[in-house]
């Protein structure tokens, strides 16, 4: 439930609640003292009626001596008072109060109401004639005091607000431990949490899942710490590949530096070299500045698709006639190397791609393949569309996997004989700065080659990947959507 709705409805029930136990706690009480009243009722008549025969004599109704009242005053006490009027009004006797008066009282109060039974708050009383030979001689008034009723009374009205504070104690207690568990239990956890997390401990303490914003509010900040655990177990990745890439670099950077630093010395320490050998030094001092040129660049590349989140820029272009540009230029160095190059399109239809870096994919992947073909092997470069069987060149082994993955996809394959790689390592593979140590070196790779490749075809919505067999060798397709 909202805490907005669960204070609402608190709020509703501290304001009735109380209400509603007092009226319950006055409607049995009121009872209880309809049940009594009766009783006392019952019990004061009884009291009265046995009154009335000493207050029937005629001869108490004339003015005498207080001493001939002894009788009364003998069945009288605190709780009962006994008053008599003579027939004109003059009151003659009183057991409680003033002495007896000569003189008139209010004839109309005192002959008002008479054979009726009064009940009033602390008292019932009761007035009655008497008559002598039917005619009037006097009036007896008994009034008795309710002194058990009050007792009663006091005791229940204790009773009441002792009942009524006891629950209203338990109400704000309940109401107090709900709150603690609703909002400040969970807001310390919350927050405990949040400190520990900020100081980066693991805190032990467990959350109470719920459905209100609270419950939201851990959900988010649950959500928040997988966020910022995910960036920073990314950046202490990215940190600790950066740190591979400087070693990596300055690993494959000494080397050429120092072939560079002895051929130059040796041509400026002025000993006689024929112009051969100074050519011969020259062209291999040109050859390592064109590694280390090359290894700058590419990590310039790395660096930049790697910081950077916008996607290429992509054009239309017509399929058959791009990708016909796009395989051809690799007989030369393929040649020089004694390599049988294979190229094979079938493609159709338009396609969204940037041109330059399709180009660089091509480009990384052909040096690859070529530097790993050993002379007078193959290799195979092609472009399949989705419609277009397999090419037959395809190994085996890599025939199924193929058909598998290219659903929707147009493929670029670059296949290679040669010795294939390690099942352990063809995961790393696409990582930076994974090669072979015999591709370090005179005309070796920067190790970026590679990664450079996976990431602008991932950049084109597309994927690449490797296959590697024992007795074949090893191809790599990158799968192009088409529209």
């Amino acid at each position: 439930m909202k805490i907005k709705y669960w204070l609402m409805i608190s709020y509703f029930l501290v304001m009735l609640l109380p209400v509603l136990a007092l009226y319950f706690l006055y409607v049995s009480i009121s009872e209880y003292d309809a049940k009594n009243d009766l009783l006392d009722y019952m019990k004061i008549s009884h009291k009265m009626a046995e009154l009335e025969p000493l207050l029937q004599d005629a001869s108490l109704y004339k003015i005498q001596s207080f001493q001939n009242y002894k009788a009364i005053s003998e069945k009288t006490d605190s709780a009962i008072k006994i008053t008599l009027y003579r027939y004109d009004g003059v009151k003659l006797y009183t057991s409680i109060g003033d002495l007896p008066s000569t003189g008139p009282s209010d004839r109309e109060e005192i002959f008002k109401n008479l054979n009726e039974i009064k009940q009033k708050h602390l008292t019932y009383s009761v007035k009655k004639p008497v008559f002598h030979q039917n005619k009037l001689t006097g009036i007896y008034e008994i009034t008795i005091a309710r002194d058990n009723w009050m007792k009663n009374v006091n005791d229940r009205t204790t009773l009441l607000f002792s009942l009524f504070g006891t629950f209203f104690i338990i109400l704000y207690i309940v109401i107090v431990i709900l709150l603690n568990r609703k909002l400040n239990r969970p807001l310390n956890i919350l927050q405990t949490e949040m400190t520990a997390f900020a100081n980066g401990e693991k805190s032990k303490q467990k959350f109470r899942q719920s459905n209100d914003e609270i419950g939201e509010l851990i959900t988010h900040f649950k959500w928040m710490k997988i966020e910022i655990e995910k960036n920073q177990t990314a950046v202490l990745k990215e940190q600790k590949e950066k740190e591979f890439i400087v070693a990596s670099l300055s690993h494959d950077l000494k080397t050429p530096l120092t072939v560079i630093r002895a051929y130059t010395e040796s041509l400026h320490s002025g000993k006689k070299l024929d112009e051969k050998i100074r050519q011969e030094y020259t062209l291999i001092i040109f050859e390592k500045l064109d590694y280390m040129k090359k290894m700058l660049d590419d990590l310039s590349t790395y660096t930049v698709l790697q910081s950077s989140e916008q996607k290429p820029e992509l054009v239309e272009v017509d399929g058959e006639e791009f990708f016909e540009m796009l395989l051809s230029g690799y007989e030369e160095p393929c040649s020089k190397k004694g390599i049988n190059l294979h190229v094979q399109s079938k493609i159709n239809g338009i396609y969204d791609v940037n041109p330059k870096h399709m180009m660089r994919i091509t480009d990384n992947l052909m040096a690859n393949a070529i530097r790993y073909t050993e002379s007078n092997a193959h290799i195979w470069l092609g472009t399949i569309s989705k419609n277009s069987p397999l090419p037959k060149w395809i190994f085996p082994p890599f025939r199924t996997d193929l058909e598998k993955s290219r659903a929707n996809c147009t493929m670029l394959l670059i296949q290679n004989e040669g010795e294939h790689i390690p099942k352990e390592q063809q995961k790393n593979i696409f990582k930076p700065f994974v090669q072979a140590e015999s591709a370090r070196g005179p005309g070796g790779s920067s190790g970026l080659g590679l990664s450079i490749a996976k990431m602008l075809i991932e950049q084109h919505n597309g994927k690449i990947k490797l296959m590697s067999e024992d007795g074949y060798g090893t191809l790599v397709a990158c799968l192009i959507q088409e529209r």
